[in-house]
C-alpha cells in the first residue's frame, strides 16, 4: 500500500542501493528520518533513528544538506503524507475486472471530495472478506490532491533524494502491528502526533479499521486539568465507538487488547484507557520489536515522535491492486 503514481517510481536495483528503507517524515519544525533494514529470523535492524530541526516544508537546502551528509542517493527513500493532506473512505464492494477498480472508485468518491476528482490521486485498499465483514463495505479509497503528491515530489527533486514511495500513516502503523500480531487475533493500536491520534485494527497481516481522533500531543501536556479531561474523555468516546463498531462487522475476530505507542509518561494515558475501556491497554516496547544497537539509545519522548517513520521504514514490497 502507498500513493505509488507511476511518475514517482524509481527503477531500483538491489545492487544500487542499501537494504531497507529510508523513511523521511515532516513534523511541525522537525524533520524525522528512520532506516530500517529486516533481518530474517531476527529484530528489524535500525541503522539510523534521528529528529532534526528544520525551519520550514518547503526548504530544499535544508533538505539536500541532509541528503549529502547521509548520502541518501544509496538508499530507497519514501515519506509519510500528514493526516490533514489526505482522506481514507469506506467504498462498497464494486464487482468490476481488476484493471478497472481504481476508475470505478474515482466515480464512487468523487462526491465525497471537496475538490473535482481530476484534481485526486487515488489509491485502494482491499480489506478481507472472510471475517464477517458487512457485504456492503470491502474496501477504502485513499486519496489525495494531486497538488500534494506534486509538492512532495518537486520538494525531494530539489533536494535530490530519490523519492520511491509516498505512504500513509495507517500503512505504517499497520507495519508496526505485524509485530505484535497473534495469529487470528485483531489488534488495536493507537499512536498520537501533534495532528491528533491513529487508531488502526489488524488481524493476520491485513488492516481493517483506521480512525482519526482529534487529540492532538500537546493537548494531552497541557496544564489545564479540565480541558485536558476533555480531550481525554473524547479519545475514550471515539475508542468505544470504533470497537462497537468493529465487533458488529467483524464478528469472528476477537479483539481483546489495546496497544499504545510510546508517550510521554506526563500524560497517564494508559492507566486512564485502562480504567475506562472493557479490555487490556498495553504500552509498546519498542525495544523489544526492533534492534536499535547500532545508534544511540533514544528517549522515550524521541520513540513517540519517530513511531510513524519507524513504521514507514518496515515497508514490505507488496502487489498494487
Amino acid at each position: 500500500m502507498g500513493l505509488d503514481m507511476q511518475f514517482l517510481k524509481r527503477l531500483l536495483t538491489k545492487s544500487e542501493h542499501t537494504e531497507g528503507w529510508l523513511a523521511i517524515s515532516f513534523m511541525p519544525g522537525e524533520l524525522c528520518l528512520v532506516h530500517v533494514r529486516r533481518v530474517p529470523g531476527g529484530r528489524p535492524e535500525v541503522g539510523l533513528c534521528a529528529i532534526e530541526p528544520i525551519s520550514a516544508f518547503a526548504d530544499p537546502d535544508a533538505l539536500m544538506k541532509f541528503a549529502k551528509g547521509l548520502r541518501m542517493s544509496q538508499y530507497r527513500c519514501l515519506t509519510l503524507l500528514n493526516l490533514d493532506e489526505y482522506q481514507v473512505l469506506p467504498v462498497e464492494v464494486l464487482n468490476v475486472p481488476a484493471d478497472e477498480l481504481k476508475t470505478a472508485v474515482r466515480w464512487k468518491i468523487k462526491d465525497l471530495l471537496d475538490y473535482h476528482i481530476d484534481d485526486a490521486a487515488i489509491d485502494v485498499l482491499r480489506i478481507p472478506t472472510d471475517k464477517g465483514i458487512a457485504p456492503n463495505h470491502g474496501m477504502y479509497a485513499i486519496a489525495t490532491r494531486n497538488e500534494v503528491i506534486q509538492r512532495y515530489v518537486t520538494l525531494f527533486e530539489e533536494a535530490s533524494i530519490p523519492l520511491s514511495v509516498i505512504d500513509i500513516p495507517e500503512m505504517a502503523q499497520r507495519n508496526i502491528a505485524l509485530l505484535l500480531e497473534e495469529p487470528g487475533h485483531g489488534l488495536a493500536l493507537l499512536s498520537f502526533d501533534e495532528e491528533g491520534g491513529l487508531l488502526t485494527v489488524t488481524c493476520d497481516t491485513e488492516l481493517y479499521l483506521s480512525r482519526h481522533i482529534e487529540a492532538p500531543l500537546s493537548q494531552l501536556l497541557q496544564e489545564d486539568t479540565e480541558q485536558r479531561q476533555r480531550y481525554l474523555d473524547r479519545i475514550v468516546m471515539e475508542l468505544q465507538r470504533s470497537f462497537d463498531y468493529f465487533g458488529r462487522q467483524f464478528h469472528d475476530i476477537e479483539l481483546t487488547k489495546l496497544m499504545m505507542a510510546p508517550l510521554p509518561l506526563a500524560i497517564g494515558l494508559e492507566g486512564y484507557l485502562a480504567r475506562n475501556l472493557q479490555m487490556e491497554v498495553e504500552m509498546v516496547d519498542l525495544h523489544q520489536l526492533f534492534d536499535f544497537s547500532k545508534i544511540s539509545l533514544l528517549q522515550q519522548d524521541q520513540l513517540s515522535r519517530c513511531f510513524l517513520t519507524l513504521g514507514a521504514a518496515l515497508r514490505l514490497e507488496e502487489k498494487t491492486l
